[in-house]
């Protein structure tokens, strides 16, 4: 049944059957959601005890200072020791926000444009280009975050083992690429933990611009859905054993651990960066929210109470994930048509057409009740330069709503290939 393999007539048959049931898909009036990582409402249902913490006015208090009230604007203890333990860094260099890391590498961004880093000669505001290193497929508001300051984007090709690193040495010796972003545990979307040899690559690096800047969005870094916990390297430590102690930013937080709308979020950096952003965030800022801080610290306790509660999240998602890649296989890869990443962990499924496809899956889901990430938005800039990838979220839909979702995918990506094949 491989398409290539089919005569122009069997092309023809096959085509008007999968525009046949797209029309009765488009009829059923369908409603379905895959576009984003967001958690189910069973997932969300697991950390309901959050919200019985605390109870009196002396559970608020921790090492006798009454957290209702103002100050500690860099977090409270027990909540830099929970995010210590999991990150495998000191707990002096963690900095607790509020609820979105997304917030916090837009604001690390934003002071580097306002007063520039802590090794910048000046505002980036004030420089005449700002490039930025955007491994692709990759995550499209770390994209936007970039976009929005009006800096260059560089794509950087993905590999099995993270970010062609060839290609990452050769564009920082140019002094205006000032940065790159980095998701190194099951990057979105397609799922890949950077190996050693990449990760001690990247630590080693030495950049033309002295205050190049190493976004390392560590996301999903306690998040598998299949198998034990896979452990990574400290990237802090990494990069100061190889003198570059200020170049990495690391971001984590609870968004897929508890609630994604009333989590708590970190960033981890250099003793010099922690000190530096600080006297910065003192200006905009009295604290964040310690009392939400406090009630995942008693929650979570500990890694392994963590990693605990983890488990249970992968019970819920496993089989998710589970019915997209048994569909795709049984259903796609007899068809020859599409490849797709096979993820232990994260969020996501990363499906590759045949070139210039993937757009017109996405609009035919579309016009049949599906919706999905925009076709281009693993790419900076929107633009897949082969229209090839899409992104698979199978986490928010129940099952039944998730099968009924892939089956209108799969259709549509047939009949878009037929399209194609068939120069229609």
């Amino acid at each position: 049944m491989q398409f290539s393999a089919l005569s122009p007539q069997e092309l023809r048959q096959l085509y008007e059957q999968a525009k046949k049931t797209h029309e009765a898909d488009k009829a059923l009036g369908l409603k379905l959601d895959m576009s984003r990582g967001k958690p189910g409402s069973e997932q969300l249902s697991l950390s309901m005890e959050l919200l019985t913490i605390p109870q009196t006015a002396a559970d608020c208090r921790e090492n006798g200072v009454d957290l209702r009230n103002y100050g500690g604007m860099d977090g409270i203890a027990s909540c830099k020791t929970l995010f210590a333990e999991l990150l495998g860094v000191p707990a002096d260099q963690v900095f607790v926000g509020g609820n979105a890391s997304l917030s916090l590498m837009y604001d690390t961004i934003a002071k580097a444009y306002t007063h520039g880093l802590l090794n910048s000669d000046k505002p980036w505001s004030k420089l005449d280009e700002v490039r930025f290193l955007c491994p692709a497929p990759g995550y499209d508001r770390h994209f936007g975050i970039s976009e929005s300051f009006g800096m260059t984007l560089i794509p950087i090709p993905m590999t099995a083992e993270g970010p062609d690193m060839d290609a990452v040495e050769t564009a920082i010796k140019d002094p205006a690429v000032k940065g790159m972003w980095c998701v190194p545990k099951y990057s979105n979307p397609e799922g890949v933990v950077y190996s050693e040899a990449v990760v001690n690559r990247i630590a080693a690096m030495r950049p033309a611009a002295k205050d190049f800047l190493l976004m390392w969005d560590n996301a999903y870094c306690v998040h598998e859905f299949d198998g034990p916990f896979v452990p990574f390297p400290d990237i802090l430590s990494l990069c100061e054993r190889h003198g570059n102690a200020d170049m990495p930013f690391e971001y984590a937080s609870t968004s897929k651990i508890t609630f994604p709308g009333a989590g708590v979020a970190v960033f981890a950096c250099s003793k010099a960066n922690m000190a530096y952003m600080k006297k910065l965030i003192n200006f905009q800022t009295i604290s964040y929210d310690k009392i939400n801080q406090l009630r995942h610290a008693r929650f979570l306790k500990n890694k392994e109470n963590t990693l605990t509660l983890m488990q249970k999240h992968a019970a819920i998602l496993k089989p998710r994930f589970e019915a997209v890649l048994q569909a795709l296989d049984e259903r796609v890869a007899p068809l020859g048509i599409a490849s797709w990443n096979r993820p232990r962990g994260g969020y996501f499924v990363s499906l590759d057409t045949m070139p210039f496809c993937a757009r017109r899956t996405w609009e035919l889901c579309r016009d049949a009740g599906v919706v999905m990430t925009g076709a281009g938005a693993t790419f900076p800039y929107g633009k897949d330069p082969e229209d090839k990838n899409l992104r698979i979220a199978p986490t928010l839909p129940p099952v039944n709503e998730l099968n009924q979702a892939v089956a209108v995918f799969i259709n549509s990506l047939k009949l878009a290939t037929l399209e194609k094949l068939l120069g229609k």
